[in-house]
């Protein structure tokens, strides 16, 4: 959680999206627990960083077959 967390906040990108992966595909996650991480990140990075967030990790859900 708290590396998800950082790298919107650092807008590292590449990195979220690869434990954002990780998180969802051998981590246990699901997707409702990576958006609670966003929403937390939204009132404390912002809004736009949170936004862009749930847009990469809204296509890792869907690759990942989690979304039908």
């Amino acid at each position: 959680m708290l590396v998800i967390g950082t790298m919107v906040a650092l807008a590292q990108w590449d990195e979220f999206r690869l434990h954002v992966r990780a998180a969802l595909a051998e981590g246990g996650f699901t997707p409702d627990d990576i958006r609670e991480i966003l929403l937390q990140q939204a009132i404390y990075c912002g809004v736009p960083a949170a936004n862009h967030a749930v847009k990469k990790a809204s296509v890792i859900v869907q690759e990942l077959g989690f979304l039908k």
